[in-house]
């Protein structure tokens, strides 16, 4: 096995520290041949699809990529923003954003971010870290709750590429913050932000992406992590817990998933009287397709056919300058032990050098 040429060694170069912040990724644009490549991608991932390959792969290619894309496309057209992907927008933002707080607390940081499918890629962020000198990384999923189905399988890319690097990086990996206090900070703030604004329904839904029922019983701790941001948030708010209802959304296939499920529980409940909700996705911390168009599309229509005459989708952190925060606070954690911070300039060693001299005076 051959291993990855390192950029030219420059003798006394100090070494950089580096913040990754990873999100699940997005088709470089909404049309059908992007979307082919995007989804062949993600569904290939064995910790996404946990079928054996001889099984999965020919329905993959041979059923899913054929019909899936063009609908998908069509979906991501309605949400698409004149940026971009709402999903790659709001996390170019939010780098720029942790950067810029890091820098200010005085941290001499490379702050980069990628996706674990499509573009940036997690490679490639790498392979730039690697040529502007990063010698540690500290790898952030954008992913509070842990499942293994997206945190696990950024670890699992990131030590692919390390696998095939001749000088590995000293690496930290953030599993989780489901009960991180400045997360829910964040998350009250912008429910109380859009209640100030907007009025408040009868029932607040979180709605979780969903993962296969058979991961709780394997000992995948993403349910539970649900429940506890559910719980957290439902304190810092001062709600009752029937005012609270966590579901979850994005099913895929015939088996089991995690429930209760998001579009059919907003059915049941405008069915039994309900007439406003307001619903909120605390496991994205940026707006996507899925929380854009599935939530504040499809279920507010389910919801409102069904009987409802309120739905109010409380959008994600995105830049939320709480958040932003909340996450700069959790890099600084996690990065203890490593030295980051900037030499100071000449002009405060001068004056630093002032005041020694006029304290050697004074004794």
């Amino acid at each position: 096995m051959s291993f990855q040429p390192e950029p030219p060694f420059r003798h006394g170069q100090p070494p950089r520290t580096a913040v990754l912040l990873v999100n699940l990724g997005t088709p470089d644009e909404p049309t059908a041949p992007a979307l082919r490549r995007y989804l062949a991608e993600f569904l290939s991932d064995p910790r996404v699809v946990e079928i054996p390959r001889l099984v999965w792969m020919p329905i993959l290619h041979g059923i899913i990529l054929p019909t899936r894309p063009a609908r998908s496309a069509a979906k991501y057209a309605t949400v698409w923003m004149p940026e971009g992907s709402p999903l790659a927008v709001w996390t170019q933002r939010q780098t720029e954003a942790v950067a810029q707080t890091l820098a200010a607390r005085g941290h001499q940081l490379l702050v980069r971010h990628a996706m674990r499918y499509g573009n940036p890629s997690i490679p490639s962020v790498m392979d730039a870290l690697r040529a502007e000198g990063a010698t540690r990384v500290l790898v952030l999923p954008l992913y509070p709750q842990y499942a293994g189905a997206t945190t696990a399988s950024v670890t699992d890319k990131v030590l692919q590429w390390a696998a095939q690097a001749r000088r590995m990086p000293e690496f930290r990996f953030i599993s989780d913050y489901a009960d991180e206090p400045g997360y829910i900070a964040a998350l009250a703030e912008r429910v109380r932000a859009h209640w100030a604004e907007h009025g408040r329904g009868e029932k607040l839904v979180l709605s979780f992406h969903g993962v296969q029922h058979r991961s709780l019983i394997l000992g995948d701790p993403y349910h539970c992590q649900c429940y506890k941001t559910a719980r957290l948030l439902g304190q810092a708010l001062g709600l009752a817990k029937d005012e609270i209802l966590v579901t979850f959304q994005s099913r895929f296939g015939k088996a089991k998933w995690l429930e209760p499920y998001t579009e059919p529980t907003l059915k049941a409940m405008a069915a039994q009287g309900v007439k406003s909700v307001d619903v909120m996705c605390p496991g994205f911390v940026a707006d996507c397709l899925e929380t854009l168009e599935e939530i504040s599309q499809e279920a507010h229509e389910a919801f409102i056919e069904a009987g409802g005459q309120r739905f109010s989708y409380i959008g994600c952190l995105n830049a939320q300058p709480s958040w932003i925060d909340a996450l700069a606070t959790l890099a600084e954690r996690h990065l203890q032990g490593w030295d980051t911070k900037a030499p100071p300039d000449s002009a405060s060693l001068a004056v630093q050098r002032e005041r020694a001299l006029a304290l050697g005076a004074a004794d």
